[in-house]
């Protein structure tokens, strides 16, 4: 087995052998470690694009408007549908957009609840 453990596919440092090959615990990419990889340029991929509850396309620097009320853990009220946010910051994961909502500070959202405003 090589000496590097690094994930080829997300990066992580904490690979581990499978007897053959080599298996990563935070993607599960699983991947031969005697073989070289070659790095391509990525392209956007449809995981990669953002889109609101209408289809459209969202970019980093959009600004958004909350198409349903939508409860805070931890506030006493929720956020009101027609709700703008501004400057919203796009990520991975679950809650794709990051963003500072008025009266509530910095959260993450989901883009199913928002619509290009």
């Amino acid at each position: 087995m090589p000496e590097s453990t690094q994930c080829p596919s997300c990066q992580s440092l904490y690979g581990y052998p499978t007897g053959t090959s080599m298996m990563c615990p935070e993607c599960s990419h699983q991947w031969n470690p005697n073989e070289t990889v070659e790095v391509v340029a990525e392209e956007p991929t449809d995981s990669s694009i953002v889109k609101d509850a209408n289809g459209t396309v969202l970019q980093d620097g959009d600004t958004v408007v909350i198409i349903k009320d939508l409860p805070v853990k931890g506030a006493s009220k929720a956020i009101k549908a027609g709700t703008k946010v501004k400057n919203i910051k796009l990520t991975t994961g679950d809650h794709n957009i990051d963003c500072k909502v008025e009266g509530f500070g910095a959260m993450g959202l989901k883009s199913i609840f928002v619509r290009k405003g």
